[in-house]
């Protein structure tokens, strides 16, 4: 039985964008390599760890079919960070899995963005 996500891993061709754009929602990224590895991006949710890479070899573009869902804190500041940046969003609203909106990564992934409660 799984317990926990433990590691998620985004590919994208501009690694500084996409750790800019998700810094907006309050992660803190290193910039780091894991012996041969690419160099890259990681930061934590929770117990889990958000890796961003460079594309792989022979890869043209992000996957844009992957969908993230996070939660967080200060949704209302993030709300307000995102409004600063030029961000668009879906009007907040109340669904059945909580009070949320979606934004697009620069990439063009869907990320819902949930309200702590």
């Amino acid at each position: 039985m799984v317990k926990n996500i433990k590691l998620l891993v985004i590919r994208t061709a501009d690694m500084k964008r996409l750790v800019d754009f998700y810094s907006l929602l309050g992660l803190e990224f290193q910039y780091h390599q894991h012996g041969n590895a690419p160099y890259h991006y990681s930061a934590y949710i929770g117990p889990a760890v958000l890796e961003i890479y460079p594309l792989k070899k022979g890869q043209t573009e992000a996957d844009k079919q992957l969908r993230l869902g996070l939660e967080v804190d200060n949704f209302n500041e993030v709300v307000q960070e995102l409004l600063l940046h030029s961000v668009s969003f879906t009007e907040p609203a109340a669904t059945d899995f909580g009070y949320m909106t979606i934004i697009t990564d620069p990439d063009g992934r869907k990320v819902e963005l949930y309200k702590s409660e």
